[in-house]
């Protein structure tokens, strides 16, 4: 099969034109036209201008536009063509490459560092900051007829807890339960949670038993 490039060639030489003939009335580089005539495209600056330059080249000759192009596409593989552009174009987009690197790996070694510096603290915040710990019951001010008290309450899962100064099981989920005996009138009731540090917490409840 004839190629595009030897067939503009051909007609070229037939109808009695140089290059330099083509190139001026064209106005496409004389480099350019003999890569197209010799079927090497790598020294045109894109896939986009070969296909133009290829176009205007056919015009010129005369040549049926539409049946030449189809040929043309046939032969240019896309895939294999590395297009050679001007150096100042090339080094900008390696610059613009290795900036969206740096700033690629900025992004992950600050997350890295984001993921390290909070692991660190759930670890270890214990030491800086004192036990979650709450008390459902009983309410403070609360006015009792009986001389039993339920304490329920929470705290952290590896907290210990007491309740005047009397040690409380905790479970898993860090819930704790005790009953205990008060006597009549105005009492108040200690409720202390310690985690592994020393830190410590500590809720009162005032309640009145009649």
């Amino acid at each position: 099969m004839v190629r595009v490039g030897e067939r503009l060639k051909e007609e070229r030489e037939r109808q009695g034109y140089s290059l330099e003939d083509v190139a001026k009335a064209t106005k496409i580089r004389l480099q350019f036209l003999k890569g197209i005539e010799e079927g090497n495209y790598s020294g045109l600056p894109s896939s986009a201008y070969i296909q133009g330059f290829v176009k205007n080249y056919i015009d010129y000759l005369g040549l049926p536009r539409k049946e030449l192009m189809a040929v043309f596409r046939r032969e240019f593989d896309e895939q294999e063509y590395r297009g050679v552009l001007p150096e100042n174009i090339t080094a900008k987009k390696e610059i613009s490459l290795n900036r969206v690197r740096i700033r690629q790996a900025v992004v992950l070694g600050g997350a890295v560092i984001l993921v390290l510096l909070i692991y660190i603290f759930l670890q270890y915040k214990s030491a800086f900051f004192s036990p979650t710990l709450s008390v459902d019951n009983p309410k403070d001010q609360s006015v009792i007829s009986s001389q039993t008290v339920i304490i329920t309450g929470s705290t952290e899962s590896n907290a210990s807890v007491t309740i005047n100064n009397v040690p409380v099981l905790v479970d898993a989920s860090g819930g704790f339960k005790k009953e205990i005996t008060v006597f009549s009138g105005n009492s108040v009731i200690t409720i202390k949670s310690i985690n592994s540090f020393g830190k410590t917490s500590t809720i009162q409840r005032h309640i009145t038993v009649k």
